[in-house]
């Protein structure tokens, strides 16, 4: 029946084995990719509301398969469960079990049969005649080690999916995740908005984009950033609540925290500045973090650290935290002097980066890593983000908040820059490779008049893997970027 596997059996000679069975079952007269096949219920669904003696329809994958003899004994599942099967030789047809001897470990059938418990109280369903959904020709990963190897665990998601079913369990809650993010957001009369991905000028973040050409208008086109330069257009035409969760693209590199496609959420409301839109995002996760794991202690890491949280949120300026990191006279230094302090501290900087630079490298290399229950980091120079608002008290600093959880940025909050000639001036005052592209169209729409505003944008990718506990923004992605296989 299945094919046993040893030191000798490679998987080509598997793959051979399995399509002599393919054609047996055609010989037999049975489709073995089968067709439309009408369920009752899931695997899962059945096992959590469980009742014998009842007929029922049921499909699924063949997860694992015990021969005894005349008597069989097997796991179908699908990704949210599992349940067991039993199959007698006496109670199907001679050409049914014919066929069943030709079954593999990963074929999908659908099942007409009757609940029963087994003698060791296992929630079992008899079958009373079985139909060939998929014939699986390659074998799957052993059921109960998966894919040790992490490029393939990434590169062949469905056998990652079909073999681990916390990596399973994970996907279905990022799903969950998402449509209650929408649900939060939703109840509090925020609309639901969609904005382009193609881009004519690529603005809303400092970021590299990836670049093409639209030949119909014979222009070049970038997909997006970032979506904040569209959304703030519909706050200028009369929208005061709005969100949209959608991919952004940056051509950048690849590393445990980065993807260069990613899911980002961005919420603006008028008439509220950052301070507001830092209560909306502690409510938001923390509501998360509840439905999700039960608790607002959630497990941090491999060393079973735990983020909390339930006390309050910790606000700090970003001047107090470099100072602490990097010296109490950092922001006195000169840029000569600032430079050596990083050669002390061991903090790699180039000699064309601005002092501002500097110190950002300083605060991203010593200081986010060590943030690891929430922390508001606020009061950030302006020419970091050229978005925001001035600070009334402080011109050199901005209403923004970068919310770090875990040792990584969570979710930015600014009080949004509504003033048009401020905005161009911002524009104008950025050099180097970071600039932002200069957006002409979203100038204009700001000269009509946009409200203030509270705005926050949140890395949904983080986000999940700060309620799942994952370790790799690869293990919340399905499929994150990889170099492609060599042929």
């Amino acid at each position: 029946m299945n094919e046993k596997k040893n030191p000798q059996t490679n998987t080509d000679d598997l793959i051979a084995i399995r399509k002599q069975k393919l054609e047996k079952i055609q010989q037999l007269g049975i489709d073995p990719y089968g067709s439309k096949f009408e369920t009752d219920i899931s695997p899962q669904q059945l096992k959590e509301n469980f009742k014998n003696d009842k007929n029922l329809k049921i499909a699924g994958r063949i997860l694992n398969i015990r021969d005894m003899g005349k008597s069989q004994f097997f796991v179908i599942g699908d990704i949210h469960g599992e349940i067991q099967g039993y199959l007698n030789q006496k109670q199907i047809p001679e050409n049914l079990w014919k066929a069943w001897k030709l079954i593999d470990r990963g074929d999908w059938i659908g099942i007409e049969g009757k609940t029963f418990t087994t003698k060791k109280g296992e929630p079992t369903i008899e079958v009373q005649k079985f139909t060939f959904l998929s014939k699986s020709l390659r074998p799957l990963p052993e059921k109960w080690h998966g894919l040790a190897n992490q490029e393939q665990k990434y590169r062949h998601r469905y056998l990652d999916l079909i073999s681990n079913r916390e990596s399973s369990n994970r996907f279905i809650m990022r799903t969950n995740i998402i449509t209650e993010i929408r649900n939060f957001f939703n109840e509090k009369n925020f609309l639901e908005v969609e904005t382009p991905m193609l881009h004519d000028t690529a603005g809303g973040a400092a970021a590299r984009p990836f670049l093409t050409h639209y030949n119909t208008l014979d222009i070049p086109l970038s997909l997006r950033i970032a979506s904040e330069l569209y959304l703030k257009r519909l706050l200028v035409g009369g929208y005061t609540k709005i969100f949209e969760i959608n991919r952004n693209f940056r051509n950048e590199g690849i590393s445990r925290w980065h993807n260069p496609e990613f899911t980002g959420l961005e919420a603006y409301e008028a008439f509220s500045d950052f301070k507001a839109m830092a209560n909306l995002v502690e409510n938001l996760i923390c509501h998360l973090a509840k439905k999700f794991t039960g608790s607002l202690q959630i497990p941090f890491g491999e060393k079973g650290e735990i983020i909390d949280l339930c006390q309050a949120w910790r606000k700090e300026s970003y001047h107090h935290l470099v100072a602490k990191a990097a010296g109490d006279n950092w922001f006195n230094l000169s840029k000569k002097e600032k430079q050596d302090r990083c050669k002390d501290l061991g903090v790699e900087i180039s000699q064309e980066m601005e002092e501002y630079e500097i110190t950002q490298q300083v605060f991203q290399k010593l200081v986010e890593g060590t943030l690891i229950n929430p922390c508001f980091v606020t009061d950030l120079p302006k020419e970091l983000i050229p978005l925001a608002k001035t600070n009334k008290e402080n011109p050199q600093l901005i209403e923004v908040f970068e919310l770090i959880i875990g040792g990584q940025e969570i979710s930015p909050g600014y009080s949004e820059l509504n003033d048009p000639q401020i905005q161009k001036e911002r524009f104008s005052e950025q050099a180097g490779e970071e600039t932002q592209d200069f957006d002409e169209g979203f100038l204009e729409a700001l000269e009509y008049g946009m409200p203030p505003a509270g705005g926050i944008g949140i890395g949904i990718d983080r986000l999940v893997m700060l309620l799942t506990n994952a370790n790799n923004i690869r293990d919340v992605i399905l499929f994150p970027q990889l170099k492609p296989k060599k042929r």
